[in-house]
């Protein structure tokens, strides 16, 4: 059990990752550390929720690195927060979260749930309710296809003060939305933005052959973010002109980091921490 904890193969399941994984555990570490040691002695409840949590350590295909996963990330940092909730849809990774947390004498404050996040996240809600007068949280949510919907977003954002890291998914956005363009009813891309208005933004760039589709689609997701609340929104390519995560062989997008924040002092944090990459290496702002 003293593996469970550690970036080793621990006989688990773990989630296959590429390389570009690394970068965004990276980001998320490096936010969760700054945001737990400048708020830990300023709010006496500090919850993480990980709605799309996996089984707690993810193996890069092409290397067999093991890497600690986003639940694990947050449990192990130096300074705690005093509540998580990890949500897990799969019964064989959520089995193998609990087992991991069992190990942290912090497991007391966990609560893993296995269940579809969209469903769960009202029970998530209904408990922190009571307490958002004086608690702080942070909400990450990775999706590895098109699973989470917006009805979670605006369920999240009911709470007073509630930072999101989001997954774009801009691959799998793009795999899909040709597909689903003229499909009757409602699709999963709708339910990505939660509504159509992605096919306007869509069916007008397919005219233009135009480039950009997805800075229109980020707008579009930031300015419903904005109807919820959140005044202080950053993505990715305002910090450089490439997209924060690429497939490290043919360096096409795969996915985004949004972050969303109703106090300016989030955002603070997120370009602190967006400013250097993995490696050290300084990321000029754009003006």
């Amino acid at each position: 059990m003293y593996t469970y904890l550690q970036d080793t193969d621990d006989g688990l399941p773990m989630r296959p990752a590429g390389k570009w994984a690394a970068v965004k555990l990276d980001y998320l570490g490096r936010y969760i550390s700054v945001f737990e040691t400048s708020m830990r002695n300023k709010w006496s409840v500090r919850n993480y929720i990980d709605l799309l949590a996996g089984p707690g350590k993810n193996v890069v295909e092409e290397t067999g690195e093991v890497m600690l996963g986003s639940p694990l990330l947050a449990l192990t940092t130096k300074y705690p927060f005093t509540g998580y909730y990890f949500v897990e849809n799969d019964d064989d990774n959520a089995d193998a979260l609990r087992k991991r947390c069992s190990s942290s004498n912090l497991n007391d404050r966990v609560r893993v749930m296995n269940n579809d996040c969209n469903q769960i996240v009202s029970t998530i809600i209904n408990e922190l309710k009571p307490y958002e007068h004086k608690s702080l949280n942070l909400a990450f949510l990775d999706p590895e296809g098109l699973e989470l919907q917006w009805s979670t977003i605006s369920q999240l954002a009911s709470v007073r003060r509630m930072d999101i890291i989001i997954n774009y998914p801009q691959g799998g956005l793009s795999r899909v939305m040709p597909n689903v363009i003229d499909q009757d009813g409602e699709s999963e891309v709708d339910k990505f933005f939660g509504n159509s208005d992605w096919r306007h933004i869509y069916s007008e760039w397919q005219i233009r052959h135009e480039v950009g589709l997805h800075r229109r689609l980020i707008d579009l997701y930031l300015g419903k973010l904005q109807e919820l609340g959140y005044t202080e929104l950053r993505r990715d390519d305002e910090v450089g002109d490439e997209p924060l995560i690429r497939n490290s062989k043919r360096r096409t997008p795969l996915y985004r980091l949004l972050f969303a924040s109703k106090h300016p002092l989030g955002d603070q944090f997120w370009r602190a921490v967006t400013s250097r990459d993995l490696y050290g290496q300084k990321r000029l702002f754009d003006a």
